[in-house]
């Protein structure tokens, strides 16, 4: 019997042991054609990938030598400092003797986009992103092939940190575009560009997730998140689908060292393609303006305004004679459809008013009094003039306040001066901010003893504050004082 139990064992290994190894032969072609696709991708895309190089004239000076050699750039490029480490590194120029003039190198990477413009035969035009080549410098871009050309800017948009460049040439390889509203979490996708300089450098992740918006990187913001590594030098660069769409452009990577740490972030083609293509048609980008200032619908909100449920965004101020004005827009309505889709997110719903067309006619669903109801509303466009007003309050939940840049019709409302501080417009009940009596109307003047004359000044003190307490000189009712705002 135990005889003929193992002659029945070994026969059914036997039988077994084809399959087993068919099974790991499947397995290692399936990672073989993986390999093939990823090989594919960047034999279709990186002609198209280009390195750029922006020199500029600094006429600093510095008593110290330079720590990386003997006078030449830095090695990773200025990328890597001003970008991922932030304003703690200054630009390091070459050394020199004092009185001469010096060169600080920034790079970056871009790729040709397939722009549609017949005006422009013989010009090439490359996407990248603003902060690659902002401030005046030459700019020279790179192909794979080796060919170098003399660049200029065709325009730049800093609200999205999206720029376009062109050069004088013609029959370049463009970049197809996907499709970024097909893109699903968890496909493979692949980021190309010039890490640390490293020319046409190809890695290899997935989407981690979608429509990161709110991260304070840009002032529009609906974000690839991936897990593709970028670096310094990655900036501009495509990130691109199996196919060999590509469907994002890598612009910031979150890190508390400066290198990869597994998040990077890309702006979606879609978004960038619409940008790209008003800057090389109009030299600028056209947006959508509203007139109204809004906020998280916390659940302590939607108690205190007797709402059911904390689905939508609070309108927390109206602009006087804007579009949100005249279709009847008030102060503590709660949108919560735009166009038929719901609305939650602040970010996301910004990039949908700035898409929409001057003197398009849109829909919104609000809630008031507990009612629901629609309104129409005709966009305006948005200009220098309204832009503050447009501006998002910086809401800080761990400071429990909500300030705004002053405009002309919040210093009206207030009755104070238009540029000097920035409005407190909301205090949570029961935050840090109100137990120390700052109250509604009150105007900050200053941060940590730095002057802040707009919100944005005013959220990057808060973000690069690394204590546990805030100093503020708050005026109110004609008087100046101190308060520190303190969270231990």
């Amino acid at each position: 019997m135990f005889a003929y139990r193992n002659f029945f064992m070994a026969l059914v290994l036997g039988l077994l042991m084809p399959f087993n190894l068919l099974a790991q032969g499947n397995g290692i072609e399936s990672l073989r054609q993986t390999s093939k696709a990823f090989a594919e991708v960047a034999r279709k895309v990186s002609p198209s990938v280009v390195l750029i190089q922006v020199e500029k004239e600094n006429a600093k000076q510095t008593p110290f030598g330079f720590p990386f050699g003997n006078g030449e750039q830095l090695p990773f490029g200025d990328d890597f400092f001003k970008r991922f480490f932030g304003d703690r590194f200054p630009e390091f120029p070459r050394f020199n003797a004092p009185g001469e003039q010096r060169s600080v190198m920034g790079q970056g990477s871009g790729f040709v986009f397939p722009s549609q413009n017949k005006q422009s035969n013989n010009k090439t035009y490359i996407l990248t992103n603003n902060h690659v080549v902002e401030g005046n410098g030459k700019i020279s871009v790179k192909f794979l092939d080796g060919r170098e050309f003399e660049a200029k800017i065709k325009g730049t948009d800093p609200k999205s940190d999206i720029a376009v460049i062109e050069i004088e040439a013609s029959g370049l390889p463009a970049v197809q575009l996907g499709d970024y509203s097909q893109l699903e979490v968890g496909e493979w996708v692949v980021a190309i560009g010039n890490p640390f300089g490293l020319s046409h450098t190809l890695t290899v992740g997935v989407v981690s997730a979608k429509g990161r918006t709110s991260l304070g990187i840009n002032d529009y913001e609906d974000f690839i998140q991936t897990d593709a590594a970028i670096n310094p030098g990655n900036s501009g660069g495509p990130l691109v689908n199996l196919d060999g769409e590509v469907i994002g452009m890598n612009t910031a990577i979150f890190s508390r060292s400066g290198g990869y740490m597994g998040i990077g972030f890309a702006i979606p083609i879609n978004l960038a393609e619409r940008i790209a293509n008003q800057l090389i048609e109009q030299g600028e980008v056209v947006r959508g303006y509203l007139g109204i200032v809004i906020q998280p619908l916390t659940p302590e909100l939607a108690k205190s305004f007797d709402l059911k449920n904390d689905k939508g965004i609070l309108i927390a101020q109206v602009s006087k004679n804007s579009p949100a004005a005249r279709a009847g827009l008030k102060p503590g309505d709660v949108i919560v459809n735009y166009q038929g889709r719901s609305v939650s997110d602040i970010g996301d719903f910004r990039n949908q008013i700035a898409m929409a067309k001057p003197g398009s006619e849109v829909e919104f669903d609000i809630v008031r009094d507990d009612k629901q109801r629609t309104l129409t509303v005709k966009i305006d466009k948005l200009s220098d003039d309204k832009l503050a007003a447009q501006e998002p309050a910086q809401y800080t939940e761990k400071l429990g306040l909500t300030v705004q840049t002053i405009t002309a019709d919040l210093a009206r409302q207030y009755g104070v001066k238009r540029g000097d501080g920035v409005i407190v417009t909301e205090v949570a009940p029961g935050s840090i901010a109100s137990m120390a009596g700052i109250n509604r109307g009150a105007v900050i003047l200053e941060a940590n003893r730095k002057q802040v004359n707009s919100s944005d000044e005013f959220k990057q003190v808060v973000k690069n504050n690394n204590k546990k307490n805030l100093l503020l000189l708050v005026r109110e009712n004609g008087a100046s004082r101190y308060v520190v705002l303190n969270w231990r």
